[in-house]
């Protein structure tokens, strides 16, 4: 069976598509990563695709009238690589129906928090303002609402007394890069199902 060909999309440092592009060199995930897809000229992730020997489209959202503008040359883009799923890692723009119909089920995202608590930017800082003990990483599926797909998979993270906003990232974005490649692989395994908003990880 021909391996999972992926996109990752990523707006910054782009740790998480070092997390899986150092999972399939190591050999531990079997996918093709096809395209790297960046909204910014300047972001270190593309350094990272580089290095990996991975393709990148990137573009400035400002050259584009339109969001679905820019979407409808990104889906050229993945259509000519026959990309069978996208990985939001980082992305940080708000995607239209132009990108997630044609994906719909074959799109997903990681989130830095315990989903459906705390959707949307500064998660982190949103958890410990409110005081909670315990946050985590969500990764789910894209519908097209505010971090509100399915959600796929969880990981815990507790939050310690002494924790900063930045303390409690840095734990975050190591259960991120652990649990990431994980669920690109289940998924890549035929493992994953969906019906309405259960999910169900076998194996």
């Amino acid at each position: 069976m021909a391996a999972l060909r992926i996109a990752v999309f990523a707006s910054g440092q782009g740790t998480n598509f070092q997390a899986i592009a150092d999972a399939v060199r190591e050999g531990k995930l079997d996918v093709s990563i096809e395209l790297l897809v960046c909204d910014k000229p300047s972001a270190p992730v593309i350094e990272r695709a580089v290095h990996a020997g991975v393709e990148t489209y990137v573009f400035k959202p400002k050259d584009f009238p339109s969001r679905e503008a820019y979407e409808t040359v990104i889906l050229e883009e993945l259509r000519k690589r026959e990309v069978d799923l996208i990985v939001l890692a980082g992305y940080m723009r708000i995607l239209t129906p132009a990108l997630v119909e044609p994906y719909e089920g074959r799109m997903i995202n990681i989130h830095p928090s315990l989903l459906p608590s705390f959707p949307g930017i500064n998660a982190i800082g949103q958890a410990l303002e409110h005081g909670v003990k315990v946050t985590g990483v969500t990764v789910h599926y894209v519908d097209g609402g505010l971090d509100s797909g399915p959600i796929i998979a969880q990981t815990a993270v507790v939050i310690r007394e002494e924790d900063t906003e930045d303390s409690l990232a840095a734990r975050i974005h190591e259960a991120e890069q652990e649990l990431y490649p994980r669920v690109v692989g289940q998924i890549a395994q035929g493992l994953v199902t969906v019906e309405g908003r259960k999910v169900t990880v076998r194996g």
